[in-house]
């Protein structure tokens, strides 16, 4: 469809041709998007839902629906916990894409979706057609397992598979772009197909240069301790310029970090293998010296379950063969519990292995997410950190967390920080500056409720926020307290409620102080309030959704059935929402 032009000819001044060029032109779009919208109404749908927990599940979605409008189909993007039970019954065209979190568990926005379908009364499936792209991490034992489960249960209510579920690991990126690219015409196969007109305009948001196959290279400007110097734990403030970068940021984003390896744990490791290491390997289709791979291109902390496997296999050890043949993941834990690569490799210092062999065993070294404790419009040119050091001894040996001390004792003024930022589009302020916000953040869970208040003052919004904070002791475990304090001088922090656990006999924990202000808590979910969670997801997190189900009942004279009703419409509200890990 080409734009009308006027002939050079044509008995008009310049003014005159001017303002037809306009309407021409404005006349032409017109029928673009009319043309466009007559397709986009007689074009298949297809539903994409995506289960996430830290946005890249979402990404993969709109990516899926690029491509699928591009073979004249009309994509549908929905996160999990906007679909009912009999939306989902009535849909014939399905990709799922989904995250596994924690244990092998759904994500947080999957979960009421899950349990609808998961249950004896849930409807058959018979006309839809679907398929499953699953994300994970191989170093957990439920790889992929939330994927699994839906690929296997859409197949019991008798959907059909349409395409076989792809599996990714960290390295998500090939696998997915290949289900994507083979999946869509298997959806459009067989539909209309109607003019495509794309609208290069209208298209997704452009991604960022720097993401994370190329972090940018950022610098450090501030690394202060926050912890007193007597506390049992080290936790650090980091100031980072991204100045220059084109980047920015909401509060409730996570800025990812590419670490290196420690120096000293890849010597000690070719100590180890017996190897100098300035022998050159193939790597990725490069050859690069050894302990240069060691040091910025593999995970030498976790073992791989391969390393393990071949560890017991060549040592022959009856008591971690035992194990792994027992198939005791909890066995397995234990036994592993404090040993790295190098534990292990000291343990068995009869089993060699060649420089080839050894890297076949390793893991590719990831980024390190972190919540981010600044306000992407008060400090738009540095992100903010807040970082617990991870520093143990054990097996007769110092250990380091691999990122959290490459920030604290590699990063210099002239070292460069290669990171990039994953967006949380759920874990926001309130677009309702009035709303009420409580937040439950105990230790380093207190970063990105330091940047909602950031954000909250710098909106001179009027929304009450309350703070549940607590560590260990607060003579030397209450970080940002001058901060804090000072945010309640001046009101933007309306209740400060704090959880020393050993400050006192009978530990005292934030899901106690929740309970202590039942009353009141429950008053300002009733008022439209929001409720954040961010920290620990094993035992922090569920004692707090523990204690706010038991409020709300209490508070709201309601059943358990009913306070579980309450809670899951806070979830679909997006008015409970944690980031947790």
């Amino acid at each position: 469809m080409k734009t009308p032009h006027i002939p050079l000819d044509a008995p008009y001044s310049d003014s005159q041709r001017a303002w037809l060029s306009g309407f021409f032109a404005g006349m032409h779009t017109h029928m673009i998007q009319s043309a466009s919208t007559a397709n986009q109404a007689d074009a298949r749908i297809i539903n994409i839902l995506y289960g996430s927990q830290t946005g890249n599940a979402e990404s993969i979605a709109h990516d899926a629906a690029n491509v699928a409008k591009t073979h004249g189909l009309k994509p549908l993007i929905k996160s999990m916990d906007e679909v009912e039970i009999s939306q989902l019954a009535s849909m014939e065209y399905l990709l799922i894409v989904t995250s596994t979190y924690g244990e092998g568990e759904m994500p947080d926005n999957a979960q009421m979706l899950w349990q609808a379908v998961s249950t004896d009364s849930a409807p058959a499936l018979n006309n839809m057609k679907f398929s499953v792209l699953a994300l994970g991490d191989t170093s957990y034992d439920l790889f992929c397992k939330a994927g699994i489960d839906w690929d296997r249960r859409l197949a019991e209510l008798g959907a059909t598979r349409i395409y076989d579920r792809t599996d990714c690991d960290v390295d998500f990126e090939e696998p997915a772009s290949n289900w994507i690219s083979t999946v869509i015409p298997h959806m459009a196969e067989g539909a209309a197909s109607p003019t495509v007109i794309v609208d290069v305009e209208a298209g997704h948001a452009e991604k960022p240069q720097y993401n994370r196959k190329n972090p940018f290279p950022a610098r450090m400007l501030v690394n202060r301790l926050l912890t007193a110097e007597s506390s049992s734990k080290e936790t650090r403030h980091y100031e980072i310029s991204i100045t220059g970068s084109g980047l920015s940021y909401e509060a409730g984003d996570a800025l990812c970090v590419a670490p290196t390896n420690c120096p000293k744990l890849v010597a000690d490791i070719l100590t180890a293998l017996g190897c100098k290491g300035d022998e050159d390997e193939p790597v990725n289709g490069e050859s690069i010296a050894l302990h240069e791979a060691l040091r910025t291109q593999f995970e030498i902390k976790l073992p791989s379950k391969e390393f393990i496997e071949e560890i017991a296999s060549r040592s022959g050890d009856q008591e971690l063969n035992g194990i792994l043949e027992s198939g005791d993941k909890d066995k397995l834990a234990d036994y592993l519990w404090g040993r790295d690569i190098l534990d292990l490799l000291l343990q068995f210092p009869q089993v060699e292995f060649s420089a080839a062999e050894f890297i076949s065993l390793l893991k590719p070294l990831q980024h390190r997410a972190y919540s981010i404790s600044s306000s992407g419009k008060m400090h738009p040119d540095t992100v903010h950190l807040t970082v617990a050091s991870v520093r143990y001894e054990s097996h007769g040996r110092q250990h380091k967390g691999v990122c959290s001390t490459f920030l604290a004792d590699l990063i210099d003024d002239e070292t460069e920080v290669r990171v990039f930022f994953t967006p949380n589009k759920v874990f926001r302020v309130p677009d309702d500056n009035s709303l009420p916000m409580i937040m439950v953040g105990p230790g380093t869970g207190i970063a990105p409720f330091r940047a909602f208040l950031q954000e909250r003052e710098y909106r001179n919004a009027p929304g009450k926020n309350w703070l549940f904070f607590g560590d260990r002791n607060s003579a030397t475990d209450f970080i940002y307290r001058e901060e804090l304090e000072a945010m309640q001088q001046k009101g933007l922090l309306t209740r400060l409620d704090l959880a020393f656990s050993r400050d006192q006999k009978e530990k005292v924990y934030v899901q106690d102080r929740m309970r202590e202000n039942g009353s009141e808590l429950f008053a300002w979910l009733e008022q439209g309030g929001y409720f954040f969670v961010c920290g620990d997801a094993y035992h922090m997190a569920k004692d707090v959704d523990k204690a706010l189900h038991d409020v709300i009942a209490e508070h709201g004279k309601m059943s358990e059935q009913q306070a579980i009703d309450y809670v899951n419409q806070l979830k679909k509200d997006k008015r409970y929402v944690r980031d947790v890990y």
